[in-house]
């Protein structure tokens, strides 16, 4: 396997610029990634000579446009295993595609007493929502733990799911403790009582990817902007006969059949979903980011990866003091991380003016700090434009750090 990493570090501008006088070390693709410039063109070039609205219009550009937008639901169609093009519905971003499902489905199959099961090492937006949603309701939040390695007590799930079980809502990979939870086992559990699976693919999507329909579940949300495309969009797979279950979330334009003050009608879908004015300009620029991804050996990046996190794991380590949360075995590339008697945020800003960019707090996350008994973490995520001169320079960085905090 042949992996450049310097050929694919020129496809990324961003990764050219200084900062505070040294060369950038972008380590916060967890939060948000960056952009190749094939995206980054297609997005200008669109905005320049063809943009207008589709679905809605006869002339040239919005037929033009409206091919494309629905080429870039075939290519995520493709590139997530989905079995139709029906079960792409585009939304802003992982947090709208989470928040649509426990909006549209529990209000109309969740009922009081009924329970929803998520796990202790979510992102806020695989809580918050089902934590409404259970209030409105009537219904019981439930919580799957984790043990001191971030691995989840698939052992308690037994317990924690039961006939009056509705919703297991679980991520792919922790986007703190890169923890990737064993999905099959957790939507084999849920399905056999009846409940539907909801998996928060944001990391997992871009460390690995995945086959939605080898794995069964039954809603699959991811953001574009942490797999190299745009911000404001987002996708949300949802299995046919679910989602044609469901009423609409948001009404308006284009989600619609017949309108009359006496009554209303709803389009098929994807489209049904799929309320005013989309993202078009985004899905496309997510298409041509599935595009590069795809032009790359899906084995030699994961490789690639591997070895940053085990390089990485392994110099941090030497630094006194320094404690990685997260140690299960084939986790994602994401290191979390305090040090004995150093702020998280002061680690964060003295990295920052020696060029290095983590991210510090508690990344979304409050229940993981909460469990593991600190306040926030500093977080080193990779992407695959990474090298390990950028994890030299992190360990650099925190060792900087800890002599001037100590």
């Amino acid at each position: 396997m042949c992996f450049d990493v310097e050929k694919i570090r020129h496809d990324f501008p961003m990764l050219s610029q200084s900062v505070y006088g040294r060369p950038l070390v972008y380590l916060d693709s967890g939060a948000t990634a960056q952009k190749p410039q094939c995206v980054i063109d297609t997005v200008n070039r669109l905005h320049s000579t063809m943009n207008a609205n589709i679905h809605r219009g006869v002339h040239y550009f919005s037929d033009r446009m409206t091919a494309l937008y629905e080429e870039a639901r075939e290519k995520v169609r493709r590139f997530i295993g989905a079995a139709s093009r029906e079960e792409i519905i585009f939304t802003s971003g992982a947090t709208a595609s989470l928040n649509l499902v426990a909006y549209a489905w529990c209000e109309k199959f969740l009922h009081e007493g009924d329970n929803i099961l998520v796990s202790e090492i979510e992102h806020h937006s695989n809580i918050v929502p089902w934590q409404q949603a259970a209030l409105r309701k009537g219904a019981e939040l439930r919580v799957l733990p984790v043990d001191d390695e971030g691995a989840l007590r698939l052992d308690l799930l037994g317990e924690l799911i039961d006939a009056r079980t509705r919703v297991v809502a679980v991520t792919q990979a922790s986007n703190t403790l890169g923890t990737r939870p064993d999905l099959p086992t957790i939507v084999e559990a849920a399905h056999a009582v009846g409940a539907i699976t909801v998996v928060d693919g944001c990391q997992g999507v871009v460390h690995g990817g995945v086959d939605v329909a080898a794995l069964g579940c039954d809603f699959y949300a991811f953001s574009g902007h942490k797999l190299y495309a745009p911000t404001g969009i987002g996708v949300l797979y949802g299995r046919r006969e679910v989602l044609e279950s469901m009423p609409p979330f948001l009404s308006g334009g284009d989600m619609v059949d017949k309108v009359s003050f006496e009554r209303t009608t709803f389009a098929p879908l994807p489209l049904r979903f799929e309320a005013g004015t989309s993202n078009f300009i985004g899905a496309v620029g997510l298409g041509e980011a599935i595009s590069y991804v795809e032009s790359l050996d899906a084995e030699a990046v994961m490789s690639h990866e591997q070895t940053l996190l085990e390089y990485a794991t392994e110099r941090l380590l030497s630094i006194d003091g320094l404690r990685i949360y997260g140690t299960t075995a084939n986790k994602a590339p994401i290191i979390s991380f305090t040090i004995d008697g150093c702020d998280h945020y002061d680690i964060g800003m003295i990295l920052d003016k020696t060029g290095v960019a983590i991210r510090t707090g508690h990344h979304c996350a409050e229940p993981v700090m909460h469990r593991f008994g600190v306040n926030g973490m500093c977080r080193a995520s990779f992407g695959l434009y990474n090298t390990t001169a950028d994890v030299d320079a992190l360990v650099a960085g925190v060792q900087r750090a800890v002599r001037m905090l100590k």
